[in-house]
C-alpha cells in the first residue's frame, strides 16, 4: 500500500512537471528578435580573477561585436595572481577596453559583486543606456549585443539574459551538465520569469543586459552585494521594483570554462546549493525527501514491478530528453537521470556541511558564505 501511494505521488509530480511548470523542459532556443532600430550605448563589465586561460577569448568575442551603437568594455581585475590582465589587453584594442584593478574587498561584499560594482562605477564617466554584466569565460556570438538590446527594446524589458551553452566535453560534463540546465529551468521557468504577474525571477549570470536606469532604481549592485546567487538576486530586485525580466536560451553563446572531473562539478554545485535553500536545515530535509520521491523512488518501484513507479520514470525520461538533445547527448542518458539527481543531492548535502563548518561558498581562495 505504501509503495503504491509513493508511486502515485511520484507520477503526479512528473505530470505536474510536464504540464504545470511553463513548459520549461522543452528547452526551446530563443527566436530571433526583431531588427534593432536605434542602437543605445552599452558597456560590458567583466569581473576577472585568475582567468588567463579563458579571458582572451571572452574579451575578443566582445571586441568583435557587430553593433552600430557606442560599445565599450570594462574589465575589473579582482587581484589576479596570473596573467589575466595581459591576456585581456591582447584581445581588444585600448580604445574600447578599459582595465581597472578592484579596490580591497570590503566587509559584506562577495568578491565578484565588488568587482562588478567597481566596473559599473568606471562606466559612469560616459553613462551607457545599458550595462552587459558578463563573465570572463563567456564567448559571445558577434550578434550578441544587438540581439540582447533588441529583446529589451522591443519587449520593454529591464533585464534580459541568456542561459549560455555550458561546456560539455569531458565525461563528467557529458554526464552532469545537461541536468544542471534542466534543474535550473525547473526552478526558474523562463515563461514564468517573463510573466509580470508572477513573482518568479531568475537570470543567468554569464550574459545579463540591464538598463542603467533600472540598476540605479534598485540601488545599484550594492542592493545584492552579499549574494552568492547574484544573477537571480538581481532579477528578483528588478521585479520587486516593477521591472520586467526576460530569460532565454542561446546555443551560440557559450561558456568555455572546463570542468574536467566529477569533483570539480561537485564543488561548483556545492558552492551555492545551501545558499539556494536559505541556509535552512528544514528546507534541506525537505529537499532530500522531495528529490528522493521525485527521482530515486520511481526506478526502485519500477524494478519491483510497480506500474506507477514505471510510469513516473518514463515521464522523467520524456522531460529530460530535450535537454539531452540540446547538448547533443544520446537519449539513453535519460534513464540515468536518477543517478545524476543523486549526485546533485549529495553535493547539496556537502554544501550544507561546508557552511556549518564555516567554509561555505569557497571560490578561488575566498570563503564567501559563513554563519
Amino acid at each position: 500500500m505504501v509503495l503504491s501511494v509513493a508511486g502515485v505521488v511520484a507520477l503526479a509530480v512528473w505530470l505536474y512537471v510536464l504540464l504545470g511548470r511553463g513548459g520549461f523542459w522543452r528547452m526551446r532556443e530563443s527566436p530571433p528578435p526583431p531588427p534593432l532600430g536605434n542602437a543605445p550605448s552599452v558597456t560590458a563589465v567583466i569581473p576577472a580573477r585568475d582567468e588567463d586561460a579563458v579571458v582572451a577569448a571572452a574579451v575578443g568575442s566582445l571586441a568583435g561585436q557587430r553593433y552600430s551603437g557606442d560599445f565599450r568594455i570594462v574589465l575589473v581585475d579582482d587581484h589576479s595572481s596570473d596573467h589575466t590582465v595581459e591576456a585581456a589587453r591582447s584581445a581588444a584594442p585600448a580604445e574600447i577596453l578599459t582595465v581597472i584593478r578592484a579596490a580591497p574587498l570590503p566587509s559584506g561584499w562577495t568578491g565578484k559583486l565588488w568587482a562588478v560594482s567597481q566596473g559599473v562605477g568606471a562606466a559612469e564617466d560616459r553613462p551607457p543606456d545599458y550595462l552587459l554584466l558578463t563573465d570572463a569565460d563567456i564567448v559571445h556570438p558577434s550578434s550578441s549585443i544587438a540581439e540582447l538590446v533588441s529583446y529589451a527594446e522591443s519587449g520593454g524589458y529591464d533585464l534580459v539574459s541568456w542561459m549560455v551553452t555550458l561546456r560539455c566535453v569531458s565525461l563528467a560534463e557529458r554526464a552532469l551538465i545537461p541536468a544542471f540546465v534542466f534543474f535550473f529551468f525547473l526552478l526558474y521557468p523562463p515563461a514564468w520569469i517573463r510573466d509580470p504577474r508572477r513573482r518568479t525571477a531568475g537570470a543567468a549570470g554569464g550574459s545579463m543586459l540591464i538598463r542603467r536606469t533600472m540598476l540605479e532604481r534598485i540601488g545599484g549592485i550594492g542592493r545584492i552585494r552579499g549574494e552568492l546567487i547574484d544573477d537571480c538576486a538581481l532579477a528578483k530586485a528588478v521585479k520587486q521594483e516593477g521591472g520586467r525580466v526576460w530569460l532565454g536560451l542561446r546555443s551560440e553563446a557559450r561558456s568555455i570554462r572546463t570542468y574536467g572531473t566529477f569533483g570539480e562539478i561537485e564543488r561548483m554545485i556545492a558552492r551555492t546549493a545551501y545558499t539556494q535553500l536559505r541556509h535552512s536545515a528544514w528546507l534541506l530535509a525537505g529537499t532530500v525527501a522531495g528529490m528522493a520521491l521525485t527521482y530515486l523512488i520511481p526506478p526502485l518501484l519500477a524494478f519491483s514491478g510497480n506500474g506507477f513507479g514505471a510510469a513516473a520514470w518514463a515521464l522523467m525520461c520524456v522531460a529530460y530528453l530535450p535537454a539531452l538533445r540540446f547538448y547533443g547527448r544520446s537519449f539513453l542518458w535519460a534513464t540515468l537521470l536518477p543517478l545524476v539527481a543523486a549526485f546533485y543531492l549529495l553535493a547539496t548535502i556537502h554544501s550544507a556541511i561546508s557552511y556549518w563548518r564555516g567554509a561555505g561558498g569557497h571560490w578561488k581562495g575566498r570563503v564567501q558564505d559563513q554563519r
